[in-house]
């Protein structure tokens, strides 16, 4: 039995307000023809499937098209959990009709730990999986209500872990002596390397587990949440798959990928390297040596067949600041007949602001910050130490997530 594990999709995304449409069009076309070629059973995806909680119509068309074209492949069970991106009503809504089909969808906790868990069988084969969604606020609450003050200052750490725990036991108590058991999870886990594009997982003052914190029990952990493909704590079975599209200028460089699982014999695990589906750069060095590698990018760009490639996006990075007053207009209007797009300029030297007034000033708006950024910005800006008055971060990350994503 062969298994694909991805995860943070983010359909929808838009790239300093340009939209990856076309790209991540462009991964669920390879992701549907890998599939049938290599002969995948299970597909699993762990969560962050849409980057907003009410996504566009186009968004939900290129999700559920692919979900229908699916279906002419070899793969027969596809198990998708929620994120901390996805909204639970708008995955679970289709849910009972996506059943019919093998798609199994679970996006937010439930309140019974065995409606998580699925049997999946091939022949002598067998798997569990445990799909564990983001954990919300609401779930923490409840999973934790009877726990001590102690606990409950580090409650979401908590609740990740006893729920993790829980869905072992249950999974222990259905395994035969050849099942393999896979758990799922959307969160971060202590050891992951992040991006500025990943939005905080952040409840109380602990939001992340430890790769010894996942039970013994499973055999592969499929987990979402950061972009950039990894083991976790130095275990080879735990693993972010990553996103199949750069969603920021902090993951250029970084090589996208899926996991495929074997569980034929011994279960084996291979890392899929993508192809890049839009060439996303940073180019950075003086005015003079930014337009030359501009140039160098649109002949190369030209020389492609223009069926075959999106117009590369580019960040120039301006290494000398006596630059700046003019060569923001410069490159822009250099830029303005090549094939290449510039989403952004900035000065290396003035990347860290003093204030939000400078910070408007010297860059293209405060899109290209996150809201984390602008809040510790405007927090020296008021003098507030946020190392003695940490709480404020817990209340702007917990005020962030409610306003941000949609709760039930």
């Amino acid at each position: 039995m062969k298994i694909l594990h991805t995860s943070d999709w983010h359909l929808g995304h838009r790239l300093l307000e340009q939209s990856q449409h076309e790209e991540q069009s462009l991964f669920l076309t390879w992701l549907l023809e890998y599939m049938d070629a290599n002969q995948v059973d299970v597909l699993l995806v762990a969560g962050d499937i849409f980057d907003v909680g009410v996504p566009s119509a186009q968004a939900q068309k290129l999700y559920y098209d692919f979900l229908t074209a699916l279906r002419t492949t070899a793969c027969s069970e596809v198990i998708i959990t929620g994120g901390n991106h996805d909204a639970p009503s708008t995955l679970n809504a289709p849910k009972a009709l996506l059943n019919a089909f093998s798609v199994r969808v679970v996006g937010k906790a439930t309140e019974n730990v065995a409606d998580e868990i699925f049997k999946i069988d091939k022949g002598n084969e067998s798997i569990l999986v445990a799909a564990i969604p983001f954990l919300r606020d609401q779930d923490i609450r409840r999973a934790i209500a009877a726990e001590t003050a102690e606990e409950i200052n580090n409650r979401y750490k908590t609740a990740l872990i006893s729920h993790f725990a829980e869905v072992a036991a249950y999974c222990e108590s259905l395994k035969s002596t050849h099942t393999q058991v896979i758990a799922m999870g959307h969160l971060f886990a202590l050891g992951g390397k992040t991006s500025e594009s990943e939005q905080s997982i952040y409840v109380g003052n602990l939001g992340d587990i430890g790769a010894d914190d996942f039970p013994a029990t499973f055999d592969y952990v499929a987990l979402g949440h950061l972009h950039r493909a990894q083991q976790v704590g130095g275990k080879v079975h735990i693993r972010y798959s990553g996103s199949p599209c750069v969603l920021s200028f902090s993951e250029v460089g970084q090589n996208k990928k899926v996991m495929l699982i074997d569980v034929s014999d011994t279960l084996t695990i291979s890392e899929i390297t993508l192809p890049e589906f839009r060439k996303i750069v940073q180019i950075e060095g003086s005015v003079e040596h930014c337009k030359t590698q501009l140039l160098l990018l649109d002949r190369e760009t030209k020389e492609q067949s223009a069926a075959d490639i999106l117009i590369p996006w580019v960040e120039i990075i301006l290494t000398n600041a006596s630059e700046a007053t003019t060569g923001f207009k410069e490159i822009n209007q250099f830029a303005t007949n090549l094939e290449p797009e510039v989403l952004k300029i900035t000065v290396k030297e003035t990347r860290n602001y003093n204030t939000i007034h400078s910070l408007m000033e010297q860059v293209q708006g405060l899109r290209a910050y996150t809201p984390e950024e602008v809040f510790r910005l405007k927090c020296e800006e008021m003098e507030v130490d946020l190392t003695e008055k940490p709480e404020l971060l817990d209340a702007f990350h917990e005020i962030y997530q409610l306003s941000t994503y949609t709760q039930e």
